[in-house]
């Protein structure tokens, strides 16, 4: 593991978030409630990093999710979106050069995250109002999404949920 990497795991305390398998610590989680229950608001400190290979595999939330550039390598992010549309975003510090440091992931848009080819590691956080939830999430599988979006094929075989694998959160996992 990039010694960066490991300092940032340990600095924050981060875990392998369940079914996705990236590096995340909770930042912040609202003590109050949303309309419809849950927190008012969370945010997350995350890590993508090569070695073992952390990622965020293809999944979607009930809503919005902002995500924030930190430091380190650029980040892929793709997007698959209701209507049939996709799209490759590029988070890093390079505004100049086209990189985002946010990305708003509107609700309902399958989501999946990879550190760009040759980077070692990244760090970046996610925020969403109202907050994140374990029941908000849905793992996207391979043969689902490939049904609906066979131009990605290889994005989702490399970053979908295999088959007998589960695509929900624990019972009761808050993040």
């Amino acid at each position: 593991m990039h010694e960066a990497a490991a300092s940032l795991i340990e600095r924050f305390g981060m875990e392998r978030l369940p079914v996705e398998g990236t590096y995340v610590a909770s930042s912040y989680r609202s003590s109050a409630a949303a309309p419809g229950g849950g927190p008012a608001g969370t945010a997350i400190v995350g890590l993508y990093c090569d070695d073992p290979p952390s990622r965020s595999l293809f999944h979607r939330l009930a809503h919005d999710e902002v995500w924030h550039f930190y430091g380190g390598d650029p980040i892929r992010l793709v997007l698959l979106h209701a209507d049939g549309r996709s799209e490759d975003v590029i988070l890093g510090g390079d505004v100049l050069a086209g990189q985002r440091v946010q990305q708003v992931v509107p609700a309902g848009a399958w989501q999946a995250g990879e550190l760009v080819p040759g980077g070692a590691w990244a760090l970046f956080g996610c925020t969403m109002t109202p907050g994140f939830t374990g029941a908000a999430f849905e793992g996207g599988a391979v043969d689902a999404l490939l049904l609906r979006y066979p131009d990605r094929a290889a994005e989702i075989r490399r970053l979908g949920i295999p088959a007998g694998t589960d695509t929900a959160m624990p019972s009761g996992f808050t993040g």
